[in-house]
């Protein structure tokens, strides 16, 4: 069952890093989040990469149609899912950008984007 709360407190962030989440490539990449921990009212999908040889977590039926497209696209190398951006490289994004770093019970939040993904020059 997915967690009613979405953000972290900085020891769960600690131990996420810790465990590996948001690191490595191809078959030893762990997601920042996965389907079992996102609370949504939508679809989710894990489904197996030949490309990565691992299982992706796809939190909407949009991901799962990018992802598709990524997987059958011969220039990619790896496809990364839910992939964190850490507070301490958009904090400086969000001050130059005019915004507000998002930021939960004094804690500065880690997002995610939906995709990072390796292609072959040329």
């Amino acid at each position: 069952m997915a967690k009613a709360n979405s953000s972290f407190s900085e020891v769960q962030i600690a131990r996420r890093i810790k465990e590996g989440r948001g690191q490595g490539h191809g078959k030893d990449y762990i997601p920042w989040l996965t389907v079992q921990e996102v609370p949504s009212s939508g679809r989710s999908h894990r489904i197996y990469s030949h490309k990565t040889g691992r299982v992706h977590h796809l939190l909407s039926d949009l991901e799962l149609a990018v992802f598709l497209s990524l997987e059958w696209e011969s220039s990619v190398l790896d496809i990364r899912e839910q992939f964190p951006l850490l507070p301490s490289d958009t904090r400086q994004i969000a001050i130059d950008s005019g915004i507000k770093h998002p930021v939960i019970r004094g804690v500065d939040q880690v997002m995610s984007t939906d995709f990072l993904v390796d292609c072959k020059d040329g």
